[in-house]
């Protein structure tokens, strides 16, 4: 149950990050530019390879997409 749930909370984060690079336009490499992060975490995220990403990535990757943490998370 509990893995049944973190794979439902990563594919509404994946869906919102993608939505939202779609919407500007953007790729994963320009992503991970914008959030100051190595593009094999913004892979990493893709594929479900990190369950619970950390606050500070969740910042990052909010403003890089300009958006507020509020926007990212619901």
């Amino acid at each position: 149950m509990l893995r049944e749930q973190n794979t439902n909370n990563h594919n509404m984060l994946w869906l919102t990050v993608k939505q939202r690079m779609e919407a500007m336009q953007i790729n994963q490499s320009e992503l991970a530019r914008r959030a100051d992060v190595n593009t094999t975490v913004i892979s990493a995220l893709k594929l479900g390879k990190i369950e619970k990403p950390s606050f500070e990535l969740i910042c990052k990757i909010a403003k890089a997409l300009e958006m507020s943490l509020d926007d990212f998370v619901n």
